[in-house]
């Protein structure tokens, strides 16, 4: 479910507004958007990997409020981290996705 905006990250794109399934967020003109509707969230991710800013957390939980702290997820590299391992973040090459892919094959030992 959603859980932050990052109000300091956000560039008020509306991106997430755009793409939310549910109409979960309130478009605020010149502001960043607003979490409106939380419990109508899904939990597809759609908000955080279209993201540009990675000013999104979704937590996987899909009940229930989760408290976050944003100091914490930044601390520990979790806003804006879906969107990282889809690979769609800023500065990530092909060359630099196929690298990653090659670790995680080698960690299952080849059966990819």
């Amino acid at each position: 479910m959603i859980e932050l905006i990052s109000q300091s990250r956000c560039i008020g794109c509306d991106r997430c507004v755009e793409v939310c399934p549910t109409n979960v967020f309130d478009s605020q003109y010149g502001e960043p958007p607003t979490i409106a509707r939380q419990s109508d969230c899904q939990t597809c991710f759609l908000c955080e990997a279209y993201c540009p800013a990675d000013a999104m957390f979704v937590a996987a939980e899909t009940h229930g409020h989760v408290e976050v702290d944003e100091d914490e997820l930044i601390a520990k590299g979790l806003l804006g981290s879906y969107r990282r391992n889809l690979g769609w973040s800023k500065g990530v090459t092909p060359q630099i996705r196929m690298n990653e892919l090659l670790e995680l094959q080698n960690k299952l030992g080849g059966r990819a």
